[in-house]
């Protein structure tokens, strides 16, 4: 098992700088999703560290090995891909048994590790089948117990789920992280779906045009937002977000948007109160935002008027697209709630999750 280093890492193709300083440690028996927008950088961080890219410039350590230069095969790591990469003319056994064969495994001992993965993933009775006749969730599979048979020190996923549908996305992910669990091994996943990071990782860099956003673990992310980006990647529906003035009156201090003023609450206002008058963004999540009919109880609520734009009915929850003096929001509010489109209506702000950021920067501001 291993850790691995990305020190101050840079990848240029051309004039692009595709990853530009990554500098972070992941450590060992550690899940860490790259997570960021298509284009972002994130898998060729990943095809770095698999020696499938040359590093422009800094180093990247498996352990306390500086990998740089080290061919793939040598790296003791194992990938599992988008498009799955399986022999298409190989039975399942010798796609999973291929790589062991070119190493001149014995063959007692290429049988025993493909029949342990075989038996940690249940599709012993997939092994004399040819890829062909496999569904997408087999054959995605197939391809980790590829990678299982190596007993590798890292295994790298890049984006191994988007090729299957909803309900196989939420039980394979699932199986990714029992998986984890049992083979106690560094895990490095890429992708762009939010909802994957969060339920799997036991940590996240979220990366953008090429830079480490913010490293932490999923409810700090969610929670403690480092700015504007990262609260609006992580979190779905995204965050919904506010030019805004800090304003006083009295002894109070608001947040005046123009559609509307909420205020700020007491036990809040020494944070912000030096910047009294000045421009900011206000944040607040869709869940933080409610039906005053069916509010939690003990929070600083904030009523808003607004009007209903559209309305999503999810079962357990209700989407609400709504409009406050042309100012756009999504509210995830109770089931219960019985709006009609059009509807002029109040809706209560959870003033004790509030978020603010820099307007130049970006920043959270705390």
């Amino acid at each position: 098992m291993a850790s691995v280093t990305y020190d101050h890492v840079v990848k240029e193709f051309g004039n692009v700088r595709a990853v530009n300083d990554l500098n972070f440690h992941i450590q060992d028996k550690e899940f860490l999703v790259f997570v960021g927008p298509s284009g972002c950088g994130k898998t060729t961080a990943l095809r770095l560290l698999a020696g499938l890219e040359e590093i422009s410039s800094g180093r990247i350590l498996i352990g306390d090995r500086v990998v740089n230069d080290i061919p793939p095969k040598d790296r003791d790591i194992a990938m599992v891909f988008q498009s799955y990469a399986l022999y298409p003319h190989l039975t399942v056994y010798d796609n999973m048994a291929f790589s062991l064969k070119l190493r001149g495994t014995p063959k007692d001992e290429i049988k025993r590790r493909v029949g342990e993965a075989a038996d940690i993933l249940g599709i012993h009775e997939l092994l004399e089948r040819k890829p062909r006749q496999l569904s997408g969730g087999q054959r995605q599979r197939v391809a980790v117990g590829r990678a299982i048979v190596r007993n590798p020190k890292v295994f790298l996923f890049d984006e191994p789920l988007s090729n299957l549908d909803a309900k196989l996305r939420v039980q394979t992910r699932a199986e990714i992280s029992k998986l984890h669990q049992r083979l106690q091994t560094t895990f490095i996943y890429v992708t762009h779906d939010q909802v994957e990071a969060m339920t799997m990782a036991s940590r996240i860099a979220v990366i953008n045009k090429g830079m480490l956003q913010q490293l932490d673990t999923p409810q700090v992310l969610y929670d403690t937002p480092a700015n504007m980006f990262v609260a609006g990647f992580i979190g779905s529906p995204a965050m919904n977000f506010f030019q805004a003035t800090l304003k006083q009156d009295g002894g109070n201090l608001f947040v005046d948007t123009g559609a509307f003023s909420v205020k700020v609450p007491e036990n809040r206002v020494a944070v912000y109160q030096k910047l009294t008058g000045k421009k900011v963004v206000f944040g607040i999540r869709p869940e933080d935002i409610h039906n005053p009919q069916f509010l939690p109880p003990a929070i600083h609520a904030e009523n808003v008027p607004c009007k209903v734009d559209v309305i999503e009915m999810m079962g357990n929850e209700t989407y609400l697209y709504l409009v406050a003096n042309s100012q756009n929001f999504v509210a995830r509010v109770d089931p219960r709630t019985s709006f009609k489109v059009a509807e002029q209506v109040q809706v209560a702000f959870n003033m004790d999750k509030f978020h603010i950021f820099d307007p130049e920067t970006e920043a959270a501001i705390r």
